[in-house]
């Protein structure tokens, strides 16, 4: 007997018959959360910089740390017209992972100049200044020797007429003309540099280091925070499911460890395995794991006599699988929310570490040791040199307190979706 109801009517899939898992009800929560999936944009555009790294910077040299006093302490915007003069060694040549991993040395030494003239084979330059009255140096360059690595013994290079003789630094011999060397440095080996966020004072790209440094940041909350889990979860997991004489001794030990000052106790183990950029990130890691043994231990306290704990133990499993593979599980929730809250506390251990000297060492970009090397300039008219790199650990640690508060309210089963 076919149905007195249209066909349409039967499949139909409403909202209270559609069922979804926890994962994807937590998901959609999340999304409806502005702040929360915003930052989480914002996150994952400072991974994608920091993952691309050199390749996207203005200055590509290792730790961009390309310097150019003359150009020292100029403001956002500033623009100047520079010569690149080759350097007379062996060209480095560098894969693109490798450039965008640890940078390539630059061939060129770049010299800012206000003007410039040809004479005869050489490009004379006055030196850069934008003090008004100043006088300037002139400078001369043979065309050759912006072109190509010459040997030190520059007498060598012979005229004739209108072509220039002489050898590079491999032995080869070079026949060029002195229009066709003009031609080239015209159109190569002149150039106008900009500096979006200006540069500090030792002429140092500022939008390279502070992109350079989120790679630090970054690289810090994530091993110090993965650190952080294997401890504390081992510790607390062992601590609650087993409870008697190990618990008593594991709670000893993380009450004493938390009674220690967070900063005071990275000091010592900063001093003690010695300054450097992987020691930071152990540093901040062995002192993270105390609040994630407080929470793992107390939520198995919980758990473990529920009921899919007996059955298990009913059935033979084994405590690693009951752990493991069923009591975790219903907590990492809880953990991934304070993951996020310890990944911006990593932030600002390992800023203030920088900031004392005792954490990432020069010439490594680091927000933390930009602002010790500029602080002194907030009294100046270049706190911008100071204020980034501040307003960059604010951005970074608020967007993390974002997301752990959206997490939250994400992973509550007792909100309504």
């Amino acid at each position: 007997m076919r149905s007195s109801y249209p066909r349409k009517l039967l499949f139909r899939k409403t909202k209270h018959t559609t069922s979804y898992s926890l994962s994807t009800l937590a998901w959609r929560k999340f999304k409806k959360n502005r702040l929360g999936f915003g930052s989480l944009i914002f996150i994952g555009l400072t991974v994608l910089v920091a993952t691309l790294g050199y390749l996207i910077t203005p200055d590509q040299t290792p730790f961009a740390n390309d310097q150019c006093l003359e150009v020292g302490l100029k403001k956002p915007g500033f623009t100047v017209n520079m010569l690149l003069v080759r350097k007379n060694q062996p060209e480095f040549q560098v894969s693109w992972l490798s450039a965008m991993i640890s940078g390539k040395r630059s061939d060129f030494t770049p010299v800012p100049y206000n003007t410039y003239r040809i004479q005869g084979s050489y490009v004379i330059l006055t030196d850069f200044t934008d003090v008004p009255g100043e006088h300037s140096q002139e400078r001369s360059f043979h065309l050759a020797d912006i072109v190509f690595p010459l040997t030190e013994d520059r007498n060598k290079i012979k005229t004739v007429g209108n072509m220039l003789l002489f050898k590079d630094i491999y032995g080869i011999s070079h026949r060029e003309s002195i229009s066709g060397l003009t031609a080239t440095i015209r159109s190569n080996n002149m150039i106008r540099r900009h500096y979006w966020l200006g540069t500090d004072r030792f002429g140092r790209d500022m939008l390279s280091q502070l992109l350079i440094g989120t790679r630090v940041s970054l690289s810090v909350g994530l091993i110090s925070v993965f650190i952080s889990l294997v401890i504390g979860i081992f510790l607390g997991s062992v601590s609650g499911y087993f409870r008697g004489w190990i618990d008593q001794l594991i709670v000893w030990f993380i009450n004493v460890v938390w009674s220690i000052p967070t900063l005071l106790l990275v000091i010592a183990i900063t001093f003690a395995l010695g300054k450097g950029f992987w020691q930071v990130f152990i540093a901040v890691g062995l002192t993270m794991w105390v609040e994630v043994a407080r929470v793992v231990r107390g939520q198995i306290l919980g758990i473990r006599e529920k009921e899919f704990v007996e059955a298990g133990k009913a059935l033979g499993f084994s405590n690693y699988r009951i752990i493991v593979h069923h009591i975790l599980p219903n907590i990492m929730g809880v953990v991934i929310v304070i993951s996020a809250a310890n990944f911006a506390s990593a932030i600002l251990l390992e800023a203030g570490l920088s900031f004392l000297g005792i954490g990432v060492q020069p010439p490594m970009p680091s927000w933390g040791s930009m602002i010790k090397e500029n602080y002194g300039y907030i009294v100046l008219d270049s706190a911008y040199l100071a204020i980034l790199p501040g307003f960059a650990i604010m951005l970074m640690v608020l967007a993390f307190m974002l997301i752990g508060n959206a997490l939250r309210d994400a992973l509550d089963v007792k909100t309504s979706s």
